[in-house]
């Protein structure tokens, strides 16, 4: 049974033949096989499409998809599977819970990046292809494979680092998008134009008209990246995982209230949150920009960060977060 905290998704019904991945290139202990799905719907097509989306609200909450492919985060992983297994993601994909992908906020669907459990060290690459988690705290939301292959589905919860692959996700990309419709309604954040697949010339044989090609969806296995293509044309990244060096000693949790570019604002905010734990005010170099942060903790569990961040965003700081550093 899950144990993820999902407040919310905007998801359709629908059924789908689930394809347990096997196979398992790791260091350590082989985590466990998927689970077996019976075959519900067979043939019901899988493919969706290439999305940003508008921005959105969750429970008083406004989320602001866009391009990134400089993203890279630390926070707390959920999973989710058995209520959501066979159900439409937010790009029109059926949702496997035996597959390796995952449901972020903002980030293009679909992009790749890399997701790493900064208490064991464990790493994999999954696609995302949905929007979530929607409770307050969460980075990420792993299906119920990829958190079997971090190490975290009894538990539930893990402090990870997400990395979007920037190479492999604008593959992925323009392939989505030359397939068929897209979504786009946000520009990438370091101004470059978002991915456009190359377009195809026109072929006229003389005295004949010839039909206009039909569409394909073939995705090359991208750089660095072990999986296939299904038939439907998504790139399936392989249930591969990597043992991570980990920073010497744990990996704290902290929620960060604010940052800042002037100084003052980040210390009156510093100031008033006081009275909520010890906070620090730190800097930040972002792009040739120096950024005042404002963090409180270190916190003992993820259980008092949920409940400081709470209290953070209650004071009117609508973008505070739980990072892991």
């Amino acid at each position: 049974m899950s144990r993820v905290d999902i407040v919310g998704r905007n998801v359709l019904r629908g059924a789908l033949a689930a394809i347990a991945l096997a196979g398992l290139a790791a260091c350590g202990t082989a985590p466990p096989k998927p689970t077996p799905v019976a075959d519900s719907a067979p043939g019901l097509p899988k493919a969706g499409i290439y999305k940003v989306g508008n921005p959105y609200q969750i429970n008083g909450v406004w989320y602001y998809p866009r391009v990134d492919y400089d993203y890279d985060e630390t926070g707390i992983a959920s999973w989710y599977g058995p209520g959501f297994h066979t159900k439409v993601t937010a790009n029109g994909e059926i949702y496997n819970e035996n597959e390796l992908t995952a449901a972020h906020k903002t980030l293009p669907m679909p992009s790749l990046v890399r997701v790493t459990n900064l208490d064991n060290g464990r790493s994999i690459v999954v696609r995302i292809n949905d929007r979530g988690p929607f409770a307050t705290g969460r980075i990420i939301d792993m299906s119920r494979r990829g958190a079997q292959l971090l190490g975290f589905e009894e538990k539930g919860l893990a402090k990870v680092r997400v990395e979007v692959l920037a190479e492999e996700s604008r593959a992925i990309a323009a392939a989505a998008q030359a397939s068929g419709s897209a979504v786009q309604v946000a520009g990438a954040a370091d101004g470059s134009p978002p991915p456009v697949a190359a377009p195809r010339p026109s072929v006229q044989v003389e005295g004949q008209a010839l039909p206009p090609p039909a569409p394909t969806r073939t995705i090359e296995a991208p750089t660095s990246v072990a999986g296939r293509t299904d038939e439907d044309g998504r790139f399936l990244p392989a249930p591969v995982v990597q043992q991570e060096r980990l920073p010497a000693g744990p990996q704290q949790i902290w929620v960060q209230a604010g940052a800042f570019t002037i100084y003052d604002n980040a210390n009156r905010l510093r100031a008033r949150l006081t009275s909520l734990g010890p906070s620090v005010l730190s800097t930040a170099m972002v792009n040739d920009t120096q950024f005042f942060r404002v963090r409180i903790g270190p916190l003992t569990t993820v259980e008092q960060a949920d409940s400081v961040l709470a209290q953070v965003i209650g004071m009117g700081n609508n973008s505070a977060r739980i990072i892991v550093e």
